[in-house]
């Protein structure tokens, strides 16, 4: 049986005893002290002290830094021996999964909450006029785009391309860019970000 997900910024469905047991045991494994971990994932040392007391849930940005300072992916870092199943559902009413909602534009992440985040795959959809416009993500970011549904404008570092149904484009995310509902209908798109 699969359980569902309840909060989109921690990552319920690892087991937050089984995390604090695993950062310890990998920090004792290589002899660092939490001054030592600290300093490699540049994560304060009285946030990673809670972790191991499980005093605290770390949200996914904490959890990849951790696993970058020990050389391995987030999957790795939270993985848990004996699972029961390998099949990962998301369903379509897990509000825990909604990552925006408003007037204009909703967004709803596809990807499972603990995976390793190189990859992130979203449905987004923009009411007419709507926009999603973003900050620079890290350098090397690029963002895949299909148009599953009406039609949208795509904005990257002074570039646009209109889009219409059933169009795909690829673009710099390590800019501000921009995804813009140009049409009369609400726009639905398939988006995925890949980390460098």
């Amino acid at each position: 049986m699969v359980t569902e997900k309840k909060k989109l910024k921690v990552v319920e469905p690892v087991d937050s005893g089984h995390l604090s047991r695993r950062l310890k045991q990998l920090r004792v494994e290589r002899g660092w002290s939490l001054d030592s971990l600290s300093k490699a994932c540049g994560v304060s040392r009285s946030m990673l002290s809670q972790i191991e007391r499980d005093q605290t849930n770390p949200t996914l940005a904490v959890m990849f830094r951790i696993a970058q300072a020990f050389g391995m992916s987030l999957g790795q870092l939270v993985e848990t021996p004996g699972a029961t199943s390998v099949v990962d559902v998301i369903r379509a009413g897990d509000r825990a999964f909604h990552y925006r909602s408003d007037k204009d534009c909703q967004i709803r992440t596809l990807s499972p909450l603990h995976l390793e985040k190189d990859v992130e795959f979203y449905q987004v959809m923009l009411q007419p006029g709507g926009a999603l416009r973003s900050a620079p993500h890290f350098e090397g970011t690029r963002e895949f785009l299909t148009v599953q549904k009406g039609s949208v404008r795509v904005e990257s570092a002074g570039d646009a391309e209109d889009l219409q149904s059933g169009d795909s484009a690829s673009y710099r995310a390590d800019v501000a860019h921009a995804i813009v509902n140009t049409g009369r209908s609400a726009a639905m798109i398939f988006l995925v970000d890949i980390y460098r």
